[in-house]
């Protein structure tokens, strides 16, 4: 069973202000409640989806000592290959069972920090790459604005209060390829439970099965995007904004069953980040009896990299 609720961008962004205001009800609920929802209308072409995924296939199935070449270390898995075996969930001793590649924020406008910002790295040998890659990433990334501005209102916030500070955020784009399972895993599975860093994370069809969250009730449930939708949860950072109000879900993703072991999975997740400065402090209107003050100051950057050091990938 899916429990996971649809709604239609489309509505939020149509003019008509009923269609609005039933959006922020039900995206806000959802977030409260569940903390993911299905997402229709969201303007993200399937053709850009479909050509990055062929171009994501293509790069994970070249020669591993290709792949390393895009390795950097001091990028802390931010940008370019991650090889198997490097990120774990923060309180897992066993690796996940998977690589990944990532591309960052094309900063526009301003000078940015290159500690907080390098370089993104170019792939030579898999043909317009990186353009599919930025046209994805800059898709993902307006869509992700109105969803904010959605739970902007539904805060009792300035509709643009997230605009600013995502503008030249520090979001990722991150396509990762699970390979064929062919031993026994060693208490792994290919992603073990965990909660995201970000403010919200979209993430379109993977190729395979495998998507879980922990229900209220302690039980695990498929998560399962229809045609056309993707699926967008809530982060640590918004979680953490909102002093718990909005809930950041714990998911994992699970291997396949023994006969399918063979069966690679490929997905690509868009976490979308404010830029390094903004701060999390917990919103006033968020903190009541209900929900007293759970939280210490902490910016956005700072959080990032305490968390990128409990998941092994900064030192």
């Amino acid at each position: 069973m899916n429990i996971v609720p649809v709604v239609n961008l489309q509505d939020y962004i149509s003019g008509d202000e009923t269609k609005k205001k039933a959006f922020v009800k039900a995206l806000g609920n959802a977030y409260e409640t569940i903390g993911f929802v299905a997402v229709e209308g969201h303007g993200i072409s399937d053709e850009t989806i479909s050509k990055f995924y062929k171009a994501v296939q293509a790069f994970f199935a070249l020669p591993v000592e290709t792949k390393l070449k895009y390795e950097v270390p001091k990028y802390a898995g931010q940008r370019g290959y991650t090889s198997f075996g490097r990120e774990k969930a923060k309180q897992s001793e066993v690796p996940d069972l998977k690589e990944f590649w990532q591309i960052g924020q094309y900063v526009e406008g301003e000078e940015m920090s290159k500690e907080d910002y390098p370089d993104n790295l170019e792939v030579a040998e898999i043909k317009e790459f990186n353009t599919l890659g930025k046209n994805l990433y800059k898709s993902f990334e307006t869509a992700g604005g109105y969803l904010l501005r959605a739970i902007a209102n539904y805060l009792q916030l300035d509709e643009e209060y997230f605009t600013p500070k995502i503008k030249n955020g520090n979001s990722i784009l991150r396509a990762i390829h699970y390979p064929p399972i062919t031993q026994e895993p060693k208490s792994a599975i290919r992603a073990e439970q965990h909660e995201d860093i970000n403010l919200i994370t979209l993430l379109v069809g993977a190729s395979a099965d495998g998507l879980q969250l922990l229900t209220n009730e302690g039980e695990w449930m498929d998560v399962k995007a229809g045609p056309g939708q993707i699926v967008i949860n809530v982060g640590d950072m918004l979680q953490r904004l909102t002093n718990n109000v909005l809930k950041s879900t714990t998911h994992r993703v699970v291997n396949p069953p023994r006969e399918k072991w063979e069966t690679p999975r490929y997905s690509i997740p868009f976490f979308l980040h404010p830029r390094s400065e903004m701060k999390l402090d917990c919103l006033e209107n968020c903190v009541t009896e209900d929900h007293p003050l759970a939280y210490k100051p902490i910016t956005a950057g700072e959080y990032l990299n305490e968390r990128l050091r409990e998941i092994g990938l900064k030192m």
